[in-house]
């Protein structure tokens, strides 16, 4: 799931990427707190964005072992595929990222917005 993310998310010259984000702990900690649900649809997004390069780019290996170039192209060609149920995987997958992605310091400083506060962890007890 960490590499599909990251290939989702790559740092670029004016942001950081969500591998810059904190993600080993984002995603210890949204494991946590979701449901096995919600979990297996992201895994199952992740496995699909993995197998899935042979289709996009023409490439018969997983996504993580693509180079950053096809890495990219792959993204961009998966999400925009016409089968609806592939789209949706990668949706899921792609939100999770974003979350993480979105909750980093130094990402919301580049923005112009200002950090999170950190999470009070009230929320199961209110």
């Amino acid at each position: 799931m960490r590499s599909a993310i990251v290939l989702l998310y790559p740092r670029t010259d004016e942001l950081p990427g969500a591998a810059d984000c904190g993600l080993d702990a984002f995603l210890e900690r949204y494991r946590e707190e979701t449901t096995p649900l919600v979990w297996f649809g992201v895994v199952l997004g992740a496995i699909v964005f993995h197998l899935t390069p042979v289709f996009t780019v023409g490439v018969p290996v997983p996504a993580f072992a693509l180079s950053p170039r096809l890495g990219d192209k792959h993204a961009h060609a998966i999400a925009q595929t016409d089968s609806y149920v592939v789209r949706q995987a990668i949706f899921l997958l792609k939100l999770v990222a974003g979350l993480a992605w979105g909750q980093g310091a130094e990402v919301r400083a580049r923005l112009g917005l200002r950090a999170l506060p950190p999470d009070p962890d009230t929320w199961r007890t209110e």
